[in-house]
């Protein structure tokens, strides 16, 4: 019998939550234009868009200059290096010294 009950009131709870959601409101004004942010950023960043339709190379670096650069690039991440040592950090804070905002009575 307990567990019947338990069953009951599971249900019309379950039910209750189901229909409570169904009411709730939509947001059209922020769906309508939700990914825009995403995609001006992505435009903006696009230096040349027609870049893939011309066939000449671009000039200031070769291709064996480049090649080196990106396998750098990659290989910094596959093995970093670890921090200096010695390096000043300039820019934080150490704490400590002057009187702060303490009133002068």
């Amino acid at each position: 019998m307990k567990n019947i009950r338990f069953n009951i009131n599971y249900f019309g709870c379950s039910l209750a939550v189901l229909t409570l959601m169904a009411c709730a409101p939509v947001t059209p004004r922020l769906d309508a234009r939700f990914g825009d942010a995403v995609g001006f950023a992505r435009a903006q960043q696009t230096a040349n868009p027609q870049a893939s339709f011309n066939p000449t190379a671009p000039e200031g670096i070769n291709g064996q200059a480049g090649d080196a650069i990106f396998d750098n690039y990659r290989d910094g991440f596959r093995n970093p290096q670890p921090p200096l040592r010695g390096v000043i950090d300039v820019g934080t804070s150490g704490g400590g010294g002057g009187r702060g905002a303490q009133s002068t009575r």
